[in-house]
């Protein structure tokens, strides 16, 4: 196929995506959510997320939680892969696991507990060891917990009985962690990757490194925040954030812990801008080339998909983009992507087929 003057390159992989959804801004829209769609529109979002997603050039995704839609992700995944609808090859969560009371939403009223909870909650071992089970036994791919809020809030126990049971399994474990204490109970409960790690210390970026946990730092998320408005970008809350995340980048690129993109769209805007995070990486320290790796060569072995992801080459996955310019020179190249194939089948940009002569 003649794509003319343009830079091709491995199908881009989001190590941190939420197709499922598609919340509305300001307080109380996790809810809002909730309450106000059925499940048939926000099947047709997570249509239009998961297309979104693909046309962008992303042909692989690690769903990291469906936000109160049980095992939806579950039938997105297997829709996609039967030929349904289009979407990025997808693996996928399902409901998460956090402690009673540390996850969204927030706010309901007494006798209104109802409404679906953005992730299974658990208290204990046995609770946990549970929650692992019913989510491997519905489909999950890997296994989602948060192990803090703000401040801690899983036990070392409690992690080390979800690392058990989805290892157990062969699945991988993603922790949210955010605090230092955080981060250090989850590797030391032998978690797979680290997402966001807002304020990580050294000690605990060390011990990801001495164990090869991988750092999803989701740092796209706050720049389009700041990006909004002034007063966004004014917040001492914001800014504080981004100084965190900012530090621990640089201190994990420093150190050799291996970082891989993750772009944390959970607003309908926000589906499709996935290469925003690679732009971030090269904000924080990381080289053109080193980003673009954080979103193939290292987000497959991130996936335990390096056989069949991540690279170009035989025996893999035709999953192929091609952008204008080199990205080598320009990263922002990668918002523009003009071509997408995914398993050798053209999705976006279709050519004319390039007959060899006799």
């Amino acid at each position: 196929m003649d794509l003319g003057k343009t830079t091709v390159l491995p199908g881009l992989i989001d190590a941190h995506t939420h197709l499922l959804a598609r919340i509305p801004q300001g307080d109380g829209g996790y809810a809002l959510n909730l309450v106000t769609k059925s499940e048939a529109f926000r099947a047709l979002e997570r249509a239009a997320n998961a297309r979104a997603t693909l046309h962008a050039g992303f042909t692989t995704v690690r769903d990291v939680g469906n936000e109160g839609s049980r095992y939806a992700d579950v039938a997105l995944r297997d829709a996609i892969d039967q030929g349904l609808i289009e979407g990025p090859r997808m693996r996928v969560a399902t409901r998460a696991i956090a402690s009673i009371g540390h996850y969204h939403p927030f706010g309901i009223a007494a006798g209104r507990e109802g409404i679906e909870s953005g992730a299974q909650a658990i208290s204990g071992v046995d609770d946990a060891r549970r929650a692992v089970r019913e989510q491997v036994g519905r489909g999950a791919d890997l296994i989602k917990v948060y192990a803090d809020w703000s401040a801690p809030t899983l036990t070392v126990a409690e992690l080390q009985v979800v690392v058990e049971e989805a290892h157990k399994a062969g699945r991988k474990v993603a922790a949210h962690a955010t605090t230092p204490e955080g981060v250090r109970n989850a590797v030391a409960a032998g978690v797979d990757s680290i997402e966001h790690g807002t304020h990580a210390d050294e000690e605990a970026l060390r011990s990801m490194k001495a164990k090869g946990v991988f750092l999803v730092p989701t740092l796209a998320v706050a720049d389009a925040w700041a990006a909004q408005s002034p007063e966004n970008a004014a917040s001492p809350q914001l800014k504080a954030h981004m100084e965190g995340a900012r530090r621990t980048v640089e201190l994990a690129h420093v150190i050799g812990v291996k970082i891989v993109n993750g772009s944390d769209p959970s607003e309908g805007h926000r589906h499709g801008r996935n290469a925003e995070e690679i732009v971030a990486l090269t904000k924080r320290g990381l080289s053109a080339l080193e980003a673009i790796r954080a979103a193939t060569t290292s987000a497959a072995e991130l996936l335990g998909m390096s056989d069949q992801i991540g690279t170009v080459e035989a025996g893999k996955y035709a999953d192929l983009v091609a952008v204008d310019g080199n990205p080598l020179h320009d990263i922002s190249a990668l918002l523009r992507v003009k071509f997408v194939m995914k398993g050798g089948i053209v999705v976006k940009g279709d050519q004319p087929l390039v007959r060899p002569a006799r």
